[in-house]
């Protein structure tokens, strides 16, 4: 009995294990891991462009993403950033069912975005965190999520290719705080081109911008 309980352990923490998911380099370098952890969260806030790059690294490597209650998610856009629309699913309009049909898309996608309409009950969360690290997929929250990993949030940036009231946009610089799951924040910066492609900031950046106090 006891070989057997070892055995259980031990393919349990196999299945379990996290695993580095396929993250554009450019959203690798805003991440604390470096990449996208299966069996994980994130909330994503202020900036569609860094949600639509955060799939894009998935989609690229041949994962299905879907989207849930975004109506406001640009397909046009999210193609030109990466993202795979043969292998996207796209609930915009959930209502009441927005936790039941993430629920269910959890186990048959490598990433899920989803905008939350209310907060999940404790127990739904924890079976939901279950499954997320059973079928080794990721949760993209655009909103609040309790016991998210990391949370990007987008801060404004700058632009280029536009001079005093005309030009064409050639591309701008998103700035990204990053909050770690110690509640440090950093400021971290993107580079996005006229397609909205992403890629790593090309200036020097701040380590911490401020902490925030949990205490």
């Amino acid at each position: 009995m006891l070989e057997l309980q070892a055995r259980i352990r031990a393919m349990q923490g196999s299945r379990l294990e996290e695993r580095r998911l396929p993250t554009q380099d450019a959203i690798a370098e805003l991440l604390p891991d470096g990449a996208l952890m299966t069996g994980a969260a994130y909330t994503v806030s202020g900036s569609m462009t860094l949600l639509q790059g955060m799939l894009a690294g998935v989609s690229a490597a041949g994962g299905w993403c879907a989207v849930v209650g975004m109506p406001d998610f640009g397909v046009e856009a999210a193609a030109a950033a990466g993202v795979d629309l043969d292998r996207l699913v796209l609930v915009p309009h959930p209502g009441k069912q927005w936790w039941p049909a993430l629920s269910t898309l959890v186990e048959i996608t490598t990433a899920v975005a989803v905008r939350p309409s209310s907060r999940p009950a404790s127990g739904d969360l924890a079976r939901l965190t279950g499954k997320l690290r059973q079928h080794e997929s990721v949760l993209l929250v655009d909103g609040m999520w309790p016991g998210a990993r990391t949370s990007l949030t987008g801060a404004g940036g700058t632009v280029a290719g536009i001079g005093a009231g005309h030009g064409l946009l050639t591309s701008h610089q998103l700035a990204v705080d990053v909050t770690d799951r110690t509640g440090r924040i950093h400021r971290r910066h993107v580079d996005v081109d006229e397609r909205g492609m992403l890629a790593p900031g090309s200036r020097e950046r701040p380590a911490l911008v401020r902490q925030l106090h949990t205490g």
